[in-house]
């Protein structure tokens, strides 16, 4: 972080009531690409404060959504603890979790998913969010936003759309309802204390699919079929054929749906990252799926009985 951003930070923090005590120490926390985070310690605790960048709704990031199902998720046992929200300064003040924060390759490991698969259930048993989520939806409103600001989409992204459609309709077919989800649970967003995982980083939460967040899991922590019909199969309790299918479809769903908010980012993002190559990473896993000769089993499957 550049000197400027840390001492527009400090300042900025130091007017939150939460967070006035002092002495007070404010360290920068990795990650974020739509906010700043940081720790801050004072004689009060120790927090975490989320500082949001200004263009979230281009992003469908409602900020009073993600206040309000951030409380949900504390209420649950499987959230921070919500301290203080300030919209005018774009301040969300949480209480700090000691744990350990995941790779891919601690997601993967058994143990770890039998603590994951028992926070996506107490998180989906919850009350419910106030918004809902659904990549379908979002994909559109993403794909509206590319087309009237021309932003370039990765080769043959329209190609795949019919596929979309399918994956959709077939989805259809079996849906159960929906349940407060996260939505975005990378690796990152995963605190674990060894005893229990907690459930970070509510930007993109609504109620949806329970598949669609296994599914998403395994997207953005590169599980394997094996491994992510093993989540499946810890967070229903038993081996669930139609759900793993499920699971898998929506897996392909959402890299096509996420695939848009790279693009977007690459377009109008001012930080030094590479969201076209985060895009495209996102893009070749739907791809795939999409043209592969088992989509059409895949389709089939989600639509069976168990």
């Amino acid at each position: 972080m550049v000197p400027s951003e840390l001492t527009d930070a400090l300042a900025l923090l130091a007017r939150v009531p939460s967070l006035a005590g002092w002495p007070r120490e404010v360290t920068a926390l990795p990650g974020g690409l739509t906010n700043r985070n940081y720790k801050v310690t004072t004689p009060a605790g120790v927090f975490v404060a989320r500082v949001f960048a200004a263009d979230g709704e281009l992003l469908a990031i409602d900020r009073d959504h993600e206040y309000r199902n951030s409380v949900i998720a504390a209420a649950a046992g499987v959230g921070a603890p919500v301290i203080e929200y300030r919209p005018d300064d774009r301040v969300l003040v949480l209480g700090y979790l000691d744990g350990r924060t995941l790779t891919n390759a601690d997601v993967a490991e058994a143990g770890t998913l039998d603590r994951i698969a028992t926070a996506c259930r107490a998180l989906h048993a919850a009350d419910r969010f106030v918004c809902d989520f659904d990549m379908f939806e979002v994909q559109a409103r993403y794909y509206a936003t590319a087309v009237s600001r021309q932003i370039g989409l990765p080769p043959g992204y329209d190609d795949l759309l019919p596929a979309f459609a399918a994956a959709r309709a077939a989805l259809a077919v079996r849906d159960e309802g929906t349940v407060p989800c996260n939505n975005d649970l990378l690796a990152a967003n995963f605190i674990d204390t060894g005893e229990r995982v907690w459930l970070i980083d509510y930007e993109y939460s609504g109620n949806n699919d329970p598949c669609f967040e296994l599914g998403n899991i395994a997207g953005e922590c590169g599980l394997d079929a094996d491994t992510l019909a093993g989540l499946v199969t810890r967070y229903y309790g038993r081996p669930r054929r139609s759900r793993i299918a499920r699971a898998r479809l929506f897996t392909l769903v959402s890299r096509y749906g996420w695939t848009l908010w790279g693009a977007i980012q690459h377009a109008v993002s001012p930080l030094d990252f590479d969201f076209w190559s985060w895009a495209m990473e996102r893009f070749e896993v739907a791809a795939s799926g999409f043209t592969s000769s088992t989509f059409d089993e895949l389709l089939t499957s989600v639509q069976d009985e168990d």
